[in-house]
């Protein structure tokens, strides 16, 4: 229900130029169905959030069931969902969360804090010229995943 509030991608034309045109924000991305319990959850915090957050970041919601995504979905081997990438001025921004994966976040935020706390982490890291910046988060608030690599 939430999800309605924020715009939600569907084609690859539409996650180039969102990516493209977003300056001087950082850029959420989530992956993900808007069916999935773990996605409303995070769809809830993230429009409850989008209104605080909007000096400094764009959010959107893309598909991962739309035809032309399976292009993100394979370039950020997205295999759990909801996964959350971030952008900044068009740039992949990586974040060291002590997990085997710094390039996206897998999994919800457990608050609407939480992912204002990260969002700002990432925001002031960009502007410093950095591409990957530390999780503020205690680890305990950091979800947890075992993560399978293919053809290693």
């Amino acid at each position: 229900m939430s999800g309605l509030l924020l715009p939600t991608l569907s084609r690859k034309r539409e996650v180039d130029s969102i990516i493209r045109d977003t300056l001087d924000k950082v850029l959420l991305l989530r992956f993900g169905r808007a069916a999935d319990p773990l996605c409303l959850h995070l769809d809830d915090i993230l429009s409850k959030s989008s209104r605080e957050v909007s000096k400094f970041a764009t959010i959107a919601l893309v598909d991962i069931d739309a035809e032309e995504m399976r292009i993100y979905t394979k370039y950020f081997d997205i295999t759990l969902i909801p996964s959350t990438v971030f952008f900044f001025n068009a740039h992949h921004m990586k974040m060291d969360s002590g997990t085997a994966d710094h390039t996206k976040w897998v999994g919800s935020f457990h608050t609407k804090q939480d992912l204002i706390d990260v969002l700002e982490a990432i925001y002031r890291g960009a502007m410093k010229g950095k591409m990957i910046v530390s999780c503020p988060l205690p680890p305990e608030r950091i979800p947890r995943f075992q993560l399978l690599f293919k053809d290693l």
